[in-house]
Parts: C-alpha cells; sequence; structure tokens
C-alpha cells in the first residue's frame, strides 16, 4: 500500500498551470524521485504534499487518510519531514542547537523538561556532520547545511521524507555517502521523496522516478525504464535515441550522396592549399 498518493492534482495560478492533473505515489521502504526540468512543477508539488499550498483539484491521501485540507502542522504531526531547496536554518544558532529546537518542537513539553542531549549528539553523528556540531550554522559549508536541514527532519521522526535538492552543495564523495544514508533509512521503513538534479544519484538509488513536464507527469517506472524513455529524454535529458538514430541515418545517406561529396571536396581542397 502507498504511504503517499497525489490523486489528479491541479494548481493553477490566474491563468497558468503549474501542476497539470499529476499522479504518483510514494511507498514504504522505497526512495522515489521526482525529477522534471525547472519550473516542470515538482516544487509546487512538494507545497501541496506538505500543505503550503491548497491544490485547485484533487486529492493528497497520506498513510490511508486524506490530508488535503489539514494545515502543515497536522501533517507534520502524523508523520511527514520536509527540506527546503532554499536552506532555513537558524543562522545564529549552533548546529547542534537548530536540532535541539526540533527535537524540542516535535517532543512538547516533554522535551523541554527533560531534553536529552545524547540523542541530538546520535543524530548528528548519524548523518555525518558532527564535527560541526558547535559551529553557527550560518558559517558552515552548503553541504554541510544540507545535513543538517536533513537531521533537524529526522528529529521529528517522520513516517514520510520529501527532500528538495538534498545534495545541493555536497561533492562527490559526499553525494556517495549521502545515497547511502537514504538507502539506511528507507530500509528502515520510510518513505522517501526526493526532488534532485543530480542524475547520478537519482539513478543509484531510487527504486521508482516520476517525471513532470510542464506541471503533468509524462513517466513513471524503475530508473532503466525511466533512462530509456524517449520522451524523457527529449523533455529533461535533452536529447533522444530515436532522434540521434534518425541524424546518424541522415549523415550516412548525405556522405553518400554524390552532390553533398562534391559541395564538401572544394572546402577540403581549399582548407589543403
Amino acid at each position: 500500500m502507498s504511504l503517499l498518493e497525489v490523486d489528479d492534482v491541479v494548481v493553477q495560478f490566474g491563468g497558468v498551470t503549474a501542476v497539470n492533473h499529476a499522479s504518483f505515489a510514494a511507498h514504504a521502504g522505497r526512495i522515489t524521485g521526482l525529477i522534471g526540468p525547472n519550473g516542470a512543477g515538482k516544487t509546487t508539488c512538494f507545497n501541496v504534499i506538505s500543505g503550503l499550498q491548497r491544490p485547485t483539484r484533487g486529492k493528497v491521501r497520506f498513510d490511508g487518510r486524506g490530508v488535503t485540507r489539514l494545515p502543515v502542522h497536522r501533517r507534520s504531526k502524523r508523520g511527514m519531514g520536509r527540506t527546503f531547496q532554499r536552506l532555513e536554518a537558524f543562522g545564529s544558532l549552533s548546529v547542534r542547537e537548530n536540532v535541539r529546537v526540533a527535537f524540542d518542537i516535535h517532543r512538547g513539553p516533554i522535551g523541554w523538561i527533560r531534553p536529552s542531549s545524547a540523542d541530538v549528539d546520535a543524530l548528528l553523528e548519524r548523518v555525518g556532520i558532527a564535527s560541526y556540531a558547535g559551529e553557527r550554522a550560518d558559517s558552515i559549508p552548503t553541504g554541510t547545511a544540507r545535513l543538517l536541514e536533513l537531521a533537524r527532519c529526522l528529529a521529528g521522526q517522520p513516517k514520510l521524507l520529501l527532500l528538495d535538492e538534498p545534495s545541493s552543495g555536497l561533492d562527490e564523495t559526499e553525494t556517495d555517502a549521502f545515497g547511502e544514508l537514504l538507502q539506511e533509512l528507507a530500509a528502515e521503513g520510510r518513505a522517501i521523496l526526493m526532488v534532485e538534479h543530480d542524475m547520478d544519484l537519482v539513478m543509484g538509488v531510487c527504486d521508482d522516478i516520476h517525471v513532470l513536464d510542464f506541471g503533468s507527469v509524462i513517466a513513471s517506472g524503475p530508473p532503466s525504464l525511466i533512462r530509456s524513455d524517449p520522451a524523457v529524454q527529449q523533455a529533461y535529458l535533452g536529447y533522444s535515441d530515436v532522434e540521434d538514430a534518425a541524424d546518424s541515418a541522415d549523415s550516412a545517406d548525405s556522405a553518400d550522396d554524390p552532390a553533398t561529396v562534391t559541395q564538401v571536396l572544394p572546402v577540403v581542397h581549399e582548407e589543403v592549399r
């Protein structure tokens, strides 16, 4: 059963349709990619799922219950956690304090009375930023700040992780480690829905991928199917195997055409002279 279901969602801003009858799902224990060109409607979909944007039409179901009209904090209490494309850390607080705030908010009064530093430090260690624990959040590298956002998100023990470009700012080695962390988090039973432009990461860790273009889902399936889909290649990857094959055939035909050879030869002779 799908943990998250997005059903026929439409989002319109005036005369502009940002999301156009989009339907997709995310499953517990699996990593799902939501990819597409800039402006395809990916972040708008995230806003609808997390409650920041009311859809013009359509429904969102989470953990078997409709949440389309629930506010953000109610969805969070039910087990949704989200990071943002734009970094949202408290810059004047330390890395450790940022995560402590998240723990306190989710635990409520009990957390304020009996805070646990061990939980905070363990979470920093798990995402790989324990060495930055005492540094101000506005002084750490961008990649580290991304991992800080993930740690704050995990403090709420979410069933669903919504990650918006989480590898931005990470180098190749850090991205590899991040991919392994995502797989570990999914293996614990979480559903992960990820908007990401790093195709190596997406193709390497995602179990399922949905592709958006102009607000519509144009393809869904495993990475092997998405990689070879001509519509995806044209819309997002910028090429098509079908077109490349046709171009190659045209080039071969032109090379055999005497008229073409005649046109090319004078140029070659001129360059030789």
